[in-house]
This record gives structure tokens, sequence and C-alpha cells, in this order.
């Protein structure tokens, strides 16, 4: 049985990878200090490395438990049947993609792009959960075989996207045509 203070503790710590995460997406891992990420969660900086010892640790933390939030959205998302497929793809990029995009966003995709070397195996892992999630909502649709092409297009076309998308907007929009392209 876990004790009262179990609850405020991890919510706690929640904020704290909150705030990590996004003080790491607006300087990027080698311009963040322990400080910074102390003053954005409001915790001292002997309060944030009782929870982390090291800035690595920490920025560890944050970035798998982004990411794997995000891939249990797009599951979520992918496994709403009552929904089209191509609005939960859609749906499922921005998930992914999308909401990192402008100026507001800060580049979290970015940040742990750039630092694969703190994160082990979850910058490889996580790209890869999300190629099957799209395959697997594609295979109800379509044969696996024609699943898999129009998986790696669509994950291609996303990665060109958000590089030339100014807004969130331009870029769920220019997926919603390259998901009806692709899908029927």
């Amino acid at each position: 049985m876990s004790s009262p203070d179990a609850a405020p503790d991890a919510d706690r710590r929640s904020q704290v990878l909150d705030s990590a995460m996004a003080t790491f997406a607006r300087f990027g891992y080698r311009k963040t200090s322990m400080e910074e990420v102390a003053r954005a969660a409001r915790i001292s900086r002997p309060g944030l490395y009782f929870l982390f010892s090291s800035k690595e640790a920490l920025f560890r933390a944050a970035a798998t438990r982004t990411l794997k939030q995000d891939l249990d959205a797009i599951e979520r998302t992918l496994a709403d049947t009552e929904r089209p497929l191509p609005d939960r793809l859609v749906d499922a990029f921005d998930r992914w993609a999308g909401r990192y995009i402008g100026p507001l966003a800060g580049d979290i995709t970015a940040v742990i792009e750039d630092n694969p070397h703190l994160l082990d195996e979850i910058t490889a892992s996580a790209p890869r959960r999300f190629e099957e999630l799209i395959t697997s909502a594609l295979t109800h649709a379509s044969p696996r075989q024609s699943a898999i092409p129009t998986t790696q297009t669509l994950i291609s076309a996303s990665i060109g996207l958000k590089r030339q998308a100014p807004t969130r907007e331009f870029y769920v929009a220019r997926m919603r045509t390259a998901v009806s392209l692709l899908v029927r």
C-alpha cells in the first residue's frame, strides 16, 4: 500500500518533468541549467537534485515521459474506431509532430533528436512504436503489404512538412491532404 504522501510526490514529480521538458525545448539541452529548471518548476535547486541526481537523469526522465504520453495518446486516438480512419491518422500525426510546430511550441522533437546519446533506446523505440501504431491502424483498412509503404510515406510526408510548416494549422492541413491521397 502506498503512503498518503505518494500522490503529492507523484504530482510534484510530474510538474517538475513538465517544467523540465518545456525548459529543455526552449533552450536546448546544453544551455539549460538545473537552476533554470528549478525556477520553472518552482522548486529549490536542492529539491530538484533530491528528485533527480543530474541534468542527464532529469532530461532522460522528462523525454521518456513525454514520448510515452504521446504514444499512449496516439494509441487511444487510433483505437477509436467510431471515427473515420483519415481523421484518426491526422490526429495521430498532429500529436506526434504537429503540436510541436510554431513559435510557442518549443521544439521538443529537436531537443530529443539532438541528444540521442542521453536517451538510450527510447529515441529508436518511440518512432518504431509510432510506425507500428500507424501500420496497425492502416492494416484494418487494407492489406498489411500496402499498409507498410503507406505508413512510411505518411511518416516521410510528416517529416518534410514539419521542417517547412510555419504553423501547426499549416502542418495539419497538409497532413490531411497527404492522408486523403494515400488512405481510402
